[in-house]
């Protein structure tokens, strides 16, 4: 996909400025085969991390509470949204009719071998698979991707094919990571889905983008 956001910012900055990082990368001409994707986290931090949608700069969202700490790299697919095809996807595969996209870019965790040391980072990575999780009736799925050409995780094609602990361990997190002391948590992880279906997830989200924000090339082509 041509990078249509950052074209005409380019022209007019000279690319002086920092990308922003959900409207300013392009997610790739072999997309969804192999993509880029924005780090957020990594599973060192005990902070959570997430990228100030106003400003691209990555920002504390909150410390975690608990000892818990994210498994994988995490963070999200640029020029993606969870809006109507998503949630209708997750309606059609979850037997729902009242789930709504969650209004953010993709998640997506990239397994890898390697200690990578922090995030506001680019990879690039392979989905092999999803889980199809909702929180509080809002479409949150959760890509599983492995860093491509890793030495020991390219060899996985499908998350069928990972160890059951890798999963267990990822699903764990999601449905605790939000934990608090007195707070109930509307979380469920109704299934873990194959590659194409989280092919069929991404592009779907890419859709909800140009949707969302399809006026956006029409304004800053006249800035």
């Amino acid at each position: 996909m041509a990078n249509r956001l950052m074209e005409p910012i380019g022209r007019l900055m000279g690319l002086r400025y920092k990308s922003h990082p959900w409207h300013g990368v392009d997610i790739g001409d072999e997309a969804p085969k192999i993509i880029t994707c924005y780090i957020e986290m990594v599973p060192t931090d005990t902070v959570k991390y997430e990228v100030d949608k106003k400003s691209g700069y990555l920002k504390i969202d909150r410390p975690q509470k608990y000892s818990n700490v994210v498994p994988a790299l995490y963070g999200f697919i640029p020029q993606t949204y969870s809006g109507e095809e998503v949630a209708s996807f997750c309606n059609e595969k979850a037997g729902r009719t009242e789930i709504i996209g969650d209004g953010d870019p993709m998640d997506i965790c990239v397994l890898t071998e390697k200690t990578i040391s922090h995030g506001d980072i680019l990879v690039h990575a392979r989905p092999i698979g999803g889980f199809r999780m909702i929180d509080s009736n809002e479409a949150d799925d959760k890509i599983v991707a492995v860093l491509n050409n890793d030495a020991f995780y390219s060899q996985f094609n499908d998350i069928s094919e990972l160890p059951e602990l890798v999963i267990d361990r990822l699903k764990h997190y999601f449905l605790t990571y939000k934990d608090l002391p007195g707070k109930k948590i509307d979380v469920e992880i109704t299934d873990v889905y194959g590659k194409d279906e989280a092919y069929e997830v991404i592009n779907r989200s890419l859709k909800d983008y140009q949707n969302k924000f399809e006026n956006l090339d029409h304004l800053l082509s006249v800035v």
